[in-house]
C-alpha cells in the first residue's frame, strides 16, 4: 500500500511539531511554509513573545523526542515578580515547591522542530510558499512561490497550521454552516530588551516572570540564556496613555520614567527598540467545524488565543498530540479520527480562550491589589498543606494535563471556596488539619 500523503500548511510550532507526528506514522507529508527558512535567516525579532513551556507542551514536546534537547535552553520561572511604581518588588510562586515554567525561544524552539521534521526522508520542507487556495473536497492546495510561479499539490489530508489569518481556514469559510469569530483588544503589543549588566549577568532575577502591573497597560519580562530579558509592553492602542500619544523618544523617555523607572536604566536600546519594532495585536479566534472534507486546522488556525496565560503554543501541541492519540484509536478511518479530535478539542480551545481573557485583568490589574494577594497566599498554602484536596485554576491549567474546560470549571470552584475561607476566617486555622479537610471535602 501507497503511505498516505500529508500536505501541512505552515511549517510554525504546530506545523511542524504535525509533521514529525505524522511521519512517525509511516505518512509522507510535504510542509509549505509562507516565511523563508528561519534556520537560515532570521525573522522573528520584534515579532513574537517569548513562549512559556509547561507541562502539556512537555508532553507534546517528549512524545516527539525533543523534550531534554528543549529544556537544556529553558529557563525555569518559579513565581511572578511584580514591580510597583516605587520599585519595589512582591513574589507570587506559580504552584507548590518545585514547579515551574520554562522560558523558550520561539524561534529556538521552532528551529529544532524543524530540524527534526527536515531529518525524516519522507519529510518535504518548502519554503517562501504562500497558500492561495485549497480545494477541500479534492485535497488539493495551491501554493505560490517568491517568484509569483503558482503550484497545485493534492495530498489524502490537508493540515492547516498557517496561523490565526489561516489561508485553510478562510477557505473552510467560503462554506455553508461554518461559525467564526475573531475579537480584538484595544490593547497591542510591542518588544524592548532588557541588556545583561556590565559583568554579564542577568540583569533581574531569571528565574521569575517579571510584571509591572499598571492597570491600563503593563510591561512583562522573560529570561532568556544569553542574560538577556525580552520586555512585552502590552498597552493601548488609543486613549491619553498608548501607542497614538507616544511618538516622539523623548515621549516615550517621560512615559516609561513616571512608570517603568526602575526598568529604564536596564533598557539602553528602549528608544531603538520602540520604535524599530513592529507593533503587534492582540486576537482570539473561534471557529466550528475544525474539520471540512479533506482538511483540518491546528493551532491558531482554530483558536487563536492572547498570550496572557502562557498557554497559545502548549494548547497548539495539545491539538498535535490528541489528533495523534485519535489517529492511534480510529485508524484507518481517517474521517472518523478527525472528527473526533475537533470534537475533544473545541470545548477546551474555548475555555483557554476564555482563561486567557481573564488572566489579562489578573496580570493587569490585581496582581498589586492586596485582596488579591491575600487570595494567592491562601490558595498557595491549600495547595502546599492539602494537595490530594485542593489545586488552583492556574495549578490544574499549567502544571496538569487536565483538560482546559474542567481546569477553568474547577478553577472557578476553588476559587469561590478560597473567598469563602477568607471570609471567615477559617484561613487562619490553615493548621488545623481535620478541620481544612472537612472544609474541603464538603465544599
Amino acid at each position: 500500500m501507497s503511505k498516505p500523503k500529508i500536505i501541512i500548511a505552515g511549517g510554525g510550532l504546530a506545523g511542524s511539531l504535525m509533521a514529525v507526528y505524522m511521519a512517525k506514522r509511516g505518512c509522507e507529508v510535504h510542509v509549505y511554509e509562507r516565511r523563508p527558512d528561519m534556520r537560515r535567516e532570521d525573522i522573528s525579532a520584534g515579532k513574537s513573545i517569548n513562549l512559556a513551556l509547561s507541562t502539556r507542551g512537555i508532553r507534546a514536546l517528549e512524545r516527539a523526542g525533543l523534550k531534554d534537547a528543549v529544556l537544556a535552553n529553558a529557563i525555569p520561572m518559579k513565581g511572578r515578580m511584580m514591580h510597583d511604581e516605587q520599585g519595589n518588588l512582591s513574589y507570587q510562586p506559580y504552584g507548590k515547591e518545585g514547579q515551574h515554567i520554562n522560558s523558550v525561544s520561539r524561534g529556538g524552539l521552532n528551529q529544532h522542530l524543524l530540524e527534526l521534521a527536515d531529518e525524516n526522508p519522507d519529510v518535504h520542507l518548502y519554503f517562501n510558499q504562500k497558500c492561495l487556495d485549497v480545494d477541500l473536497d479534492k485535497g488539493e492546495a495551491t501554493f505560490e512561490d517568491e517568484s509569483g510561479a503558482e503550484n497545485t499539490v493534492s495530498a489524502d489530508w490537508i493540515i492547516g497550521g498557517d496561523g490565526a489569518f489561516s489561508a485553510v481556514r478562510i477557505r473552510m469559510m467560503k462554506t455553508g454552516r461554518f461559525d467564526y469569530s475573531q475579537d480584538y483588544l484595544d490593547h497591542g503589543y510591542k518588544e524592548l530588551t532588557i541588556t545583561p549588566t556590565a559583568d554579564g549577568e542577568f540583569a533581574l532575577d531569571p528565574n521569575c516572570l517579571h510584571i509591572w502591573p499598571r492597570g491600563e497597560y503593563m510591561l512583562i519580562a522573560l529570561p532568556n540564556p544569553d542574560k538577556t530579558f525580552t520586555c512585552t509592553l502590552f498597552f493601548p492602542f488609543e486613549g491619553e496613555n498608548s501607542f497614538d500619544t507616544l511618538t516622539e523618544a523623548e515621549d516615550v523617555i517621560k512615559f516609561f520614567n513616571t512608570h517603568f523607572a526602575d526598568a529604564v536604566p536596564l533598557m539602553p536600546t528602549l528608544v531603538e527598540d520602540f520604535f524599530e519594532n513592529p507593533t503587534g495585536s492582540l486576537v482570539t479566534v473561534r471557529c466550528y467545524p475544525w474539520v471540512r472534507g479533506k482538511a483540518a486546522l491546528i493551532g491558531d488556525a482554530c483558536h487563536a488565543v492572547v498570550p496572557f496565560y502562557g498557554q497559545g503554543m502548549n494548547c497548539a501541541f495539545e491539538d498535535c498530540v490528541v489528533l495523534d492519540e485519535c489517529l492511534d484509536e480510529f485508524l484507518p478511518d481517517w474521517d472518523k479520527a478527525m472528527d473526533e479530535y475537533q470534537k475533544r478539542r473545541k470545548t477546551n480551545a474555548d475555555a483557554i480562550a476564555d482563561l486567557a481573557l481573564q488572566n489579562f485583568i489578573e496580570m493587569r490589574d490585581l496582581v498589586g491589589d492586596a485582596d488579591f494577594l491575600k487570595q494567592k497566599e491562601v490558595e498557595h498554602e491549600l495547595c502546599e498543606r492539602y494537595p490530594q484536596l485542593f489545586k488552583s485554576q492556574y495549578e490544574m491549567t499549567t502544571f496538569t494535563n487536565m483538560p482546559y474546560r474542567e481546569a477553568l470549571e474547577h478553577g472557578a470552584e476553588n476559587t469561590r471556596l478560597v473567598k469563602k475561607i477568607i471570609e471567615n476566617g477559617w484561613d487562619s486555622r490553615m493548621e488545623d488539619e481535620e478541620f481544612m479537610t472537612n472544609i474541603l471535602k464538603n465544599e
